[in-house]
């Protein structure tokens, strides 16, 4: 399994990407501005994050998605780890990630990765979505925000 940057003349993953948002039109809007990495796995692929700078020092990790029939495996941590490594490397000082109330597994796994809560953002989901979106049972709403000190 390798992880490599998706190239500017490839076609995006979107129904992974999907897996992790709703919003086509969010997906293909932050893409075009960050970078795309895949995780192949027999040359399909399997897993997918998106590194966006947001301030000076400052880059988010969005979209981070494993496929379902993967899930479970471990996959999504080497993503997390992988993005945290090339940011590293890029100087970045700060990774910031955002996930919904109602996404239990990600909190967990974000946080067994070294992030910590930093804040939460009421009300995000139900202003830049349309559909309410469920999750676990729970009415996902509110943006959770969580960051790691990269030095």
């Amino acid at each position: 399994m390798e992880i490599r940057r998706l190239y500017n003349h490839e076609k995006l993953p979107m129904s992974l990407l999907l897996l992790a948002d709703p919003s086509q039109k969010l997906i293909e809007e932050y893409v075009n501005r960050g970078e795309c990495f895949i995780l192949e796995k027999n040359k399909e692929i399997i897993g997918v994050y998106v590194l966006l700078q947001t301030r000076p020092e400052t880059v988010e990790l969005i979209n981070l998605a494993v496929s379902e029939s993967e899930q479970g495996k471990g996959i999504g941590k080497k993503l997390i780890l992988d993005a945290i490594h090339r940011s590293k490397e890029k100087g970045y000082k700060t990774m910031e990630i955002g996930t919904g109330n109602s996404s239990v597994g990600q909190l967990a796994l974000y946080q067994k990765c070294g992030f910590r809560i930093t804040g939460v953002d009421m009300d995000f989901f139900t202003r830049h979505y349309v559909e309410h979106i469920f999750e676990n049972g729970i009415w996902c709403r509110d943006m959770i925000r969580l960051s790691q000190d990269l030095r």
